[in-house]
């Protein structure tokens, strides 16, 4: 998401911050640039506008000009002003789910996303809120909608009502909420019928369920690659219906991103929520800091304790800590680090998240650093013998030819991914004596497993990001990070070089 945006201004801003002294037409000409960045990006007229008179307003001063730094001066103000556009006000409240059974209505038009985004919420509320949930949907007009909701639920672990047919939307929304408070339901989602396009039918079907169903959220989805046009729908729906919060699906996909930037300051309504893929748990709270930050290039390390956090298994990372300690590094512990690179959103997923490597996804992709290139290596250690990947100096060259040609690559191939796991496991021994990694790890997990981005406080955040930092940084963490920090491990930074 933003990518376009994102890297049109890292230009303007690269040539800024290597100018070093600034006048006030270096700024104006520059900000000049980002308006049309902003354009392009699909962000309304009005909005860009405001935006970069406010960013003018502050960047011309001889504060920022003749400061020691005035090109880094001129980023933090954009990315201030950033933050001010996609939060309003301030950051939005969390769910209102405090009176159960607490009804929550998706609204939208059809092919927005609507019914898996319900779901989505429906398992983020049951998984991380242990909340009790009921789903239920009141499109009588789409064929097979209600029995798609029904399998969504039945998928994520979640009861849906009993499909009764014939029965209109009102009828159904009184049946639902009767049942969510027999059955003392936490949470009851109303799945709405949809429209390709806004009529009074539509309108007055949802105005009739919102009456009966008295909802603690009314929550509009819309589909993020429509660009300027969302934020028409949003408009519509709030002064038609009335809603509190949006969620951006499809936020994953090559749309430019403008509508994040114009739906706040235009609605007023917080976005609470973007989907960024098919699966039943690509949705993530839309937090102005840290998708401004990725906006510019600065990563978005919460999000990526946040993915650690749910992909790592705390046995198992204790294990690995154990190995680690000790400098014991094999071909298994290999094949583990690239599937959790996997699961953690792959090579460009991870460089997206980490601080100043938003710039580099993109030579990284042509020399070959992608998600194909690590699942080749793990066929490549998939193709060896239990013993030969628990010692890998049993690898002769009719092995190697044997191993390859078991995968479908060459020799050259696994002989890159064998020195790769050499530099790895020398590190590994390096730290393992001074117990490096143990204290890395341990900064990462914490005493009781990994911990809980949302309970941490900012000071906590800072300490879980130096310990990835210092465990990815040192080749403890996933491989490829360089020694510098976070960014590729050395054996990757190997790799593109010979690329």
């Amino acid at each position: 998401m933003f990518e376009s945006l994102s890297e049109r201004l890292g230009g303007v801003f690269d040539r800024l911050t290597k100018a070093g002294a600034l006048t006030e037409a270096d700024v104006v000409a520059a900000l000049r640039e980002v308006r049309v960045a902003l354009l392009e990006a699909d962000v309304s007229l009005p909005v860009a506008r405001d935006f970069i008179k406010r960013v003018q307003d502050k960047a011309t001063g001889v504060a920022v000009t003749k400061s020691v730094t005035p090109g880094q001066m001129v980023v933090k103000i954009v990315h201030d002003e950033l933050i001010r556009v996609l939060a309003g006000d301030g950051e939005p409240d969390a769910l209102k789910i405090d009176n159960p059974p607490a009804t929550i209505l998706m609204v939208g038009l059809q092919g927005s996303g609507k019914t898996t985004t319900t779901a989505k919420l429906a398992k983020r509320l049951k998984d991380r809120g242990g909340k009790r949930v009921l789903l239920a949907s009141l499109d009588t007009n789409r064929p097979a909608a209600m029995e798609q909701l029904a399998i969504l639920g039945a998928q994520i672990g979640v009861d849906s009502l009993p499909i009764v047919k014939g029965e209109t939307a009102v009828q159904i929304a009184k049946r639902a909420k009767t049942q969510a408070n027999l059955g003392g339901y936490d949470v009851l989602f109303l799945d709405t019928a949809g429209r390709l396009h806004i009529d009074e039918v539509l309108m007055d079907e949802v105005q009739a369920v919102r009456d009966i169903a008295q909802p603690r959220e009314t929550l509009l989805v819309v589909d993020g690659l429509t660009g300027q046009d969302a934020v028409n729908v949003a408009a519509e729906f709030d002064g038609k219906v009335g809603i509190s919060g949006v969620v951006l699906t499809r936020m994953d996909g090559d749309g430019r991103g403008g509508a994040a930037l114009s739906m706040r300051a235009i609605t007023g309504k917080p976005i609470r929520f973007v989907g960024l893929g098919e699966k039943m748990d690509a949705l993530e709270t839309f937090e102005a800091e840290r998708v401004a930050g990725r906006i510019l290039g600065m990563g978005d390390i919460v999000a990526l304790v946040e993915k650690a956090q749910e992909t790592f298994e705390a046995e198992q990372a204790e294990r690995m800590a154990k190995r680690f300690a000790k400098g014991l590094f094999n071909m298994n512990d290999l094949k583990m680090q690239l599937e959790q690179m996997i699961k953690m959103g792959g090579m460009q997923g991870l460089m997206g998240m980490l601080p100043g490597m938003g710039k580099m996804q993109a030579a990284a992709a042509e020399a070959g650093l992608d998600d194909k290139m690590l699942r080749r290596q793990i066929a490549l250690i998939q193709s060896m013998t239990k013993k030969e990947r628990a010692n890998p100096d049993l690898l002769a060259a009719s092995r190697k030819k044997r191993i390859a040609a078991g995968a479908g690559m060459d020799v050259a191939d696994l002989n890159r991914l064998l020195k790769q796991h050499k530099q790895m496991a020398d590190m590994m021994k390096k730290m393992g004596k001074g117990g490096m990694m143990k204290q890395a790890l341990k900064q990462m997990m914490g005493k009781g497993g990994l911990p809980d981005p949302s309970k941490m406080t900012p000071e906590q955040l800072e300490e879980a990001a130096r310990g990835m930092k210092q465990g990815m940084g040192q080749g403890g963490g996933f491989p490829g990070m360089p020694r510098g920090g976070l960014s590729l491990p050395p054996s990757l930074s190997g790799l593109m070089k010979k690329k």
